[in-house]
């Protein structure tokens, strides 16, 4: 069985460093991404709900293009909302700039907290690796 392979995009060595946190695994033909929070370049979220949402997509895609795939690839997406029916309109409507049809297969769950304070949504994926 081959070993799984972690794969960190420049810029995210410190969080695997400090808290030992795998951005993404490869493993066989998927590959796992951790979920990303929305955050700026001094790690606060931003106020607006959509800014939030496309930072969180911007980091995402990092981490796609470093392990050599795009969101063209992803066949898995789970998020993680505060506030889920508060924003899950602006939320769809930013997701859609970054992907597209055939949509992945798509789980949104409520919950009441995020680890950076601010923060309202976490998005988790699914891609599927070239052969």
């Amino acid at each position: 069985m081959d070993k799984i392979q972690v794969v960190i995009p420049k810029g995210m060595e410190p969080f695997h460093d400090r808290l030992h946190f795998a951005p993404a695994v490869r493993d066989g033909n998927r590959l796992y991404c951790a979920g990303v929070i929305g955050v700026g370049a001094d790690g606060t979220a931003a106020a607006d709900p959509e800014t939030q949402f496309a930072q969180a997509f911007e980091l995402l895609k990092s981490v796609l293009t470093t392990s050599g795939v795009s969101f063209d690839d992803v066949i898995d997406l789970t998020t993680f909302h505060v506030g889920l029916r508060d924003h899950l309109r602006s939320f769809a409507k930013v997701k859609d700039r970054y992907l597209r049809e055939p949509y992945p297969a798509w789980t949104a769950i409520g919950i009441t907290e995020l680890a950076v304070p601010g923060a309202l949504v976490e998005i988790k994926v699914i891609a599927r690796l070239p052969s």
